[in-house]
């Protein structure tokens, strides 16, 4: 059974992707995203607080969208939403500062909620084939509130299920109970995609995996890294894709830093990638942009990759 070494993957979540933050975002008024800046020291973190409520409850978040991409086509199939915050002082405040935040006053909640309507608004514009990703927090399931946010979402904005994909972690997952899992099915009952984000960081075996009703495995980064460079990693990764495969589920590799990595992972099977060498998070005018190329196979019922 494939176990590895638990690293934290609370900070990502609804938040960061590929690297830092960028100049490429979306969802605020114009001339509001600044070149990334830590912001100073004031009390503690009570002035992130302070202002993260603040700009939660007025609207001053913004929505970057990260390609994902068909490794066989290079077509992009879909992106993930993620959450950026600029500040009107600080300029863009990283994910791994107000993310923890967030967490610890339970703003991620509404926070959480936000995401999944902007991100299917915005999804609902894009090309019928393309999907959104979005992160869900352990505390919208803690709390029961994740089904009635997706659903809620998926009304509002008129968006079919079946382009909505919700990303969670393993560390969410790992002892998952009888609720949390009623909950996951009923979203997927939805149609609702469930992908399992940077597999292989946390505590999640092959048997964890194989109860959830997932339908997405994301490889970790650390794994692609050197996966032409070190022959466990190359072996992590083949393990993956095939388990992968045996249960139906997508596999997405993150982190492609080269076209030789690209064309190994295609050769073992794994579908789709997501990086900054396939584009790095743009705004979501940006994004359209880049859709409007996107041909549309869904009407011919052929693959989406």
């Amino acid at each position: 059974m494939l176990f590895v070494a638990a690293m934290s993957t609370s900070l990502p979540a609804l938040g960061t992707s590929d690297g830092p933050g960028t100049s490429e975002t979306g969802g605020a008024a114009p001339g509001a995203f600044q070149a990334a800046a830590t912001p100073p020291a004031r009390n503690g973190s009570d002035w992130l607080r302070h202002d993260f409520q603040n700009a939660l409850a007025h609207g001053q978040l913004g929505v970057a969208y990260q390609p994902r991409v068909c490794l066989d086509t290079r077509r992009i199939v879909g992106a993930e939403a993620l959450a950026r915050w600029p500040h009107r002082r600080h300029g863009m405040v990283p994910p791994a500062q107000f993310i923890p935040v967030a967490e610890q006053t339970g703003m991620v909640v509404p926070l959480g909620g936000w995401m999944l309507q902007a991100a299917c608004s915005e999804a609902a514009r894009w090309p019928a084939n393309l999907t959104v990703s979005v992160n869900a927090s352990a505390c919208q399931l803690a709390k029961g509130v994740l089904l009635g946010q997706v659903r809620s979402a998926l009304d509002l904005s008129g968006l079919a299920p079946e382009r909505l994909e919700i990303e969670l972690t393993e560390s969410m997952l790992v002892d998952a109970t009888i609720e949390t899992l009623l909950i996951l099915s009923e979203i997927r009952d939805l149609g609702v995609g469930l992908a399992l984000d940077d597999f292989g960081t946390g505590y999640a075996g092959l048997a964890t995996v194989r109860r959830l009703p997932l339908t997405t495995l994301k490889l970790d980064r650390s794994f692609v890294r050197g996966v032409l460079r070190y022959r466990e990693d190359t072996a992590i990764a083949q393990a993956v894709i095939t388990f992968g495969a045996t249960l139906g589920l997508a596999i997405v590799a993150e982190g492609v830093e080269d076209e030789a990595q690209c064309r190994f992972l295609a050769s073992l099977g794994c579908q789709e990638g997501q990086a900054f060498f396939f584009g790095r998070p743009a705004s979501a005018e940006r994004f359209r942009e880049m859709s409007r190329n996107v041909v549309d196979p869904g009407a011919e019922g052929q693959p989406r990759c």
